[in-house]
């Protein structure tokens, strides 16, 4: 009986030292299975000098709702320059190269007044408005406009943000559909060289 009593004392003994084991690793995990927090987004902007008077009058009201003080950019001018092959340089994605370390996510956010597209292309060209191309033909993944749901997707209206996560080493290169001197390269490696203009 003895011997009975004993036996049982130890088997409960490991018992309690197994739960307590359990109960520490889930307490406490290890190096190896410790979770990481996610990379910390690096962030682009669009801009741009759209005066809301000629845009809303041509294109709908509250189309362009540019709150920036100073010199707007007339829809007139806009077509005018991007035809003499000098589009205007405050249509722009800051900042224009960015090197980051791959796993890095990318929040891209439309800070000008009017709507833009951040579309990854196989290579910088025109967008699907022949008139803003300046001279450029239209590259294919900008084809047929928000009707191709690649470009709409990539879609930014005044004030929103857009998510890029998840880009292979490598250069990606990334441009507006609507105004395609917007463009921004990024350079993907293994290790974290921070941003770059």
């Amino acid at each position: 009986m003895n011997m009975f009593n004993s036996q049982k004392s130890a088997q409960s003994k490991w018992t309690w030292y197994a739960i307590g084991l359990v109960a520490a690793l889930l307490a406490c995990p290890g190096r190896g299975s410790a979770q990481t927090a996610p990379p910390t987004p690096v962030q682009i902007v669009a801009l741009d000098e759209c005066d809301p008077t000629t845009f809303n009058a041509a294109l709908g009201s509250d189309f362009c709702k540019n709150v920036s003080i100073g010199a707007f950019t007339t829809l007139t001018d806009l077509f005018a320059k991007a035809a003499q092959g000098q589009p205007d340089p405050n249509w722009d994605f800051e900042p224009d190269v960015l090197k980051i370390k791959k796993g890095t996510p990318i929040l891209v956010t439309d800070q000008g007044g009017e709507p833009h597209t951040f579309t990854e292309v196989k290579q910088f060209g025109g967008g699907f408005i022949p008139g803003l191309n300046s001279g450029e033909p239209t590259v294919t993944e900008c084809s047929d406009g928000f009707k191709n749901l690649a470009v709409a997707r990539t879609r930014l209206l005044q004030g929103s943000s857009l998510l890029v996560a998840n880009l292979a080493k490598g250069d990606h290169y990334f441009q507006c559909c609507i105004h395609p001197w917007m463009r921004v390269k990024v350079e993907v490696s293994e290790h974290d060289h921070g941003a770059e203009k």
